[in-house]
């Protein structure tokens, strides 16, 4: 289980469980539940594929870039909007997120267990994992969609004039609050008319090394980017016994927060004639479960530059290519399990969007993600079809009076 746990640390770098914020007549004062006894291997294995083949279409799309995700925080949103689908697009979303095995209760339950056991692993690291649901003032969404998505995912629920200015700053707020000031925003300021709902995870992780690094040992040095140039930063240097991993084409090295051993950072480094890509090329979640359980102690030296950076992205694109291509569909898209559709209506995901901030120095790791879940409406009127192709009578009137300006027949265009 303990490797399991450690999978969601590197994968989120920052995972979570902790505060979370009732509205309205919701209570405030309700506890954290107790940490479950057992983690269900099910969803931690279908979180582990998910999160390589999101991080795998990433990579192909954004080569050359700097990446970093919380596939953790991206599930929870989805889970949490995967409550509202059915049909077709409840399919397409459970083979996305790898869990077309289980039902939704198993699904929901086991969400549930594994955030009450990641909650509070140590006490040199701080974990806080926040869930809520926005929706437009007025609509009937379902009771048992926003019971559901309360109960275990402990979603904070708030009923909004998305028509009001300040709307966007309301939710903006909240995601600030959740991750200590590191994401300010998520959702625009002007607010689309026909989005309904937005669905949000916010993640945030503040963990202390094991074993800190001394800053007068951090100096700088040369890092050698993939087109053979070079660039002058600060590493930080250490020598202890740590949890080591070699290959051919790689080295390895698991850095622990805290006291204990529950959260640990890995690093994999591809050897000098190998390539980055050529590692990722390889990297999936059955090579990831192989490399959990080749780690063993050594003593050794390292180093490692101090570095910090934000990375958005837009995963519209990045999950339909995955295979959620109907939940984005405004006309395909089934959502009744949300909301009671209408003829003429119909609800769709117009966007999942992602943003983190990582900082890694001598002290430790401090990260945050964010990922939302806008859901709009379709409205289409009934459609007919009218096909002049043969004489026809027109008139050309004033509508304020009723004063016919013209008149004629068309028997000859």
């Amino acid at each position: 289980m303990q490797a399991k746990v450690r999978f969601l640390a590197l994968a989120a770098i920052a995972i979570a469980l902790g505060a979370f914020v009732y509205f309205g007549a919701q209570d405030s004062a309700l506890g954290l539940p107790p940490p479950s006894e057992e983690v269900d291997e099910e969803l931690v294995a279908a979180n582990t594929r998910f999160a390589f083949n999101l991080f795998g279409e990433l990579t192909r799309t954004e080569p050359g870039e700097n990446i970093f995700i919380s596939p953790t925080s991206i599930s929870l949103a989805l889970a949490m909007t995967y409550n509202g689908a059915d049909g077709q697009t409840r399919q397409a979303m459970a083979e996305v997120l790898q869990i077309q095995d289980m039902d939704l209760d198993a699904v929901n339950e086991a969400f549930f267990d594994l955030r009450t056991i990641l909650q509070n692993p140590d006490p040199a690291v701080e974990l806080d994992i926040a869930n809520s649901i926005w929706a437009r003032e007025g609509l009937p969404f379902r009771e048992d969609f926003l019971q559901r998505n309360q109960q275990f995912y402990e979603a904070a629920i708030q009923e909004l004039d998305f028509d009001d200015p300040e709307a966007s700053s309301i939710i903006n707020n909240w995601v600030k609050e959740q991750t200590q000031g590191r994401i300010e925003d998520i959702v625009d300021d002007d607010i689309d008319p026909a989005t309904v709902m937005f669905l949000i995870n916010a993640i945030y992780f503040n963990g202390t090394w094991g074993h800190e690094f001394e800053p007068e040992l951090t100096g700088d040095a040369s890092f050698f980017l993939p087109d053979g140039t070079q660039v002058t930063r600060p590493f930080m240097h250490q020598e202890d016994t740590y949890r080591y991993h070699k290959k051919d084409s790689f080295q390895a090295i698991a850095l622990p927060y805290g006291e204990g051993d529950r959260m640990s950072m890995y690093i994999f480094l591809p050897a000098e004639d190998s390539s980055l890509e050529d590692f990722l090329g390889g990297l999936n979640a059955e090579t990831w479960s192989e490399h959990m359980t080749a780690f063993r102690e050594m003593e050794g030296e390292i180093s490692l530059p101090r570095f910090a950076f934000e990375y958005e992205s837009e995963l519209k694109e990045t999950l339909k290519a995955l295979g959620m291509e109907v939940a984005f569909d405004s006309r395909e898209a089934d959502f009744g399990a949300m909301y009671p559709i209408r003829a003429g209506e119909n609800l769709y995901i117009e966007d999942v969007k992602h943003k983190t901030f990582i900082d890694v120095n001598e002290q430790g790791t401090e990260a945050a993600a964010v990922t939302s879940v806008e859901i709009r409406m379709e409205s289409a009127m009934e459609k007919f079809q009218m096909d002049m192709n043969r004489p026809f009578f027109f008139a050309i009137c004033d509508d304020l009076t009723g004063t016919i300006l013209f008149m004629g027949s068309l028997v000859t265009p």
